[in-house]
């Protein structure tokens, strides 16, 4: 793997993990908004790098035998998927979002439960942000041995 491919590896998880630290906050802020849903960030690897997967694409190279095949590697975000918990139903009869019976239903956000995923959301952006600037610095040392 070349410093290129390090620092895209590094770009295309820094948006990822952005994108979501940014759910969990909005679904945090959302706490105590009616009919509200917990949406749930999912994220993919680029490429399949199970043992399953590594198996297959090394049976397709018979003659390189004991070779690793090159993997890409990564993470790409692919949207969300709705929490299917139901919020707790509130009696509140006056409110405009209420049921023929004046039910209204709470928000599904658990906060602990996404403070925990926003706590690791930033930690993993924080390593992929040290992961480029240790590739920023190898590049550089790299020029200066140029030199």
């Amino acid at each position: 793997m070349g410093i290129m491919e390090s620092m895209n590896i590094g770009a295309h998880a820094l948006k990822a993990h952005g994108l979501r630290l940014d759910i969990h906050a909005k679904n945090i802020a959302n706490i105590d908004t009616p009919n509200y849903v917990r949406r749930i960030p999912v994220l993919n690897a680029t490429e399949d790098i199970s043992f399953h997967g590594l198996m297959n694409s090394m049976k397709e190279d018979v003659f390189g035998v004991g070779t690793l095949p090159y993997l890409q590697g990564g993470v790409t975000f692919n949207g969300c998927v709705e929490d299917p918990t139901l919020g707790d139903r509130i009696y509140k009869p006056g409110h405009p979002d209420a049921d023929e019976n004046g039910y209204i239903r709470a928000s599904n956000v658990n906060p602990m439960v996404d403070m925990a995923d926003a706590i690791l959301a930033q930690r993993a952006y924080e390593a992929n942000l040290a992961v480029i600037n240790i590739t920023k610095s190898m590049a550089l040392k790299a020029v200066e041995i140029g030199r």
